[in-house]
């Protein structure tokens, strides 16, 4: 049985908690259907730092969210066409988060293919940050949610069947200007919901 995960579990290090992530399920309620997805990608974001995280110098506007405790869903409105989501990780007042860039589907996969496309390939369907929230259709209205709390929408320990061991690769993230050297990237070795992209190919195992 699917559960969100504690609290504790965001509290870390935002680089800590991005990397277990990887495997975890991600599971939400929408309207009448149930949606799970392992997570196979991730980025991390770190305010203090980082000139990439919307949070960097800033504590208004749609940053504000970043500033809860962590397990707070961070969704945001990108390009004028898609959202994507993160977990807000820490404590209350740090402004970290991660982003999730792509799962593998699991259940309701009918529905994901009819809000994506039937004729699209399995792997094209939730491997990317864009992608994976309109499959999944998150959008503004999550934004701020307790993913600790909320029983339509969180994170789960993965203890489906058939799961097993994984090996996490690591880059710098995909799609940015600022914060490019920062190794904030990780998403599991092979698999093929991962983003297609040529960092993958000089990505290193951890």
């Amino acid at each position: 049985m699917l559960k969100p995960l504690p609290r504790e579990f965001y509290l870390r290090d935002t680089t800590e908690v991005a990397k277990d992530l990887l495997g975890k399920v991600i599971a939400r309620k929408y309207k009448n259907t149930f949606l799970t997805g392992k997570i196979v990608e991730v980025e991390a974001y770190i305010g203090s730092h980082d000139p990439a995280c919307h949070a960097f110098n800033k504590t208004k506007g749609r940053c504000e969210v970043m500033y809860l405790i962590g397990g707070t869903a961070y969704v945001y409105f990108v390009y004028g066409n898609h959202y994507c989501f993160n977990v807000v990780t820490g404590k209350e007042g740090e402004g970290n988060a991660v982003l999730i860039r792509a799962v593998e589907p699991l259940k309701g996969l009918k529905f994901i293919k009819s809000v994506r496309g039937r004729d699209k390939s399995i792997y094209d369907l939730t491997n990317g940050p864009g992608k994976f929230c309109e499959a999944f259709q998150i959008n503004l209205r999550d934004n701020g949610k307790d993913l600790v709390n909320d029983k339509s929408f969180f994170i789960s320990l993965n203890n489906l069947p058939g799961y097993s061991k994984q090996v996490i690769m690591q880059s710098v993230r995909i799609g940015i200007n600022k914060g490019k050297e920062f190794p904030y990237r990780f998403f599991i070795l092979n698999n093929p919901f991962v983003s297609k992209h040529k960092l993958n190919e000089t990505a290193v195992k951890i």
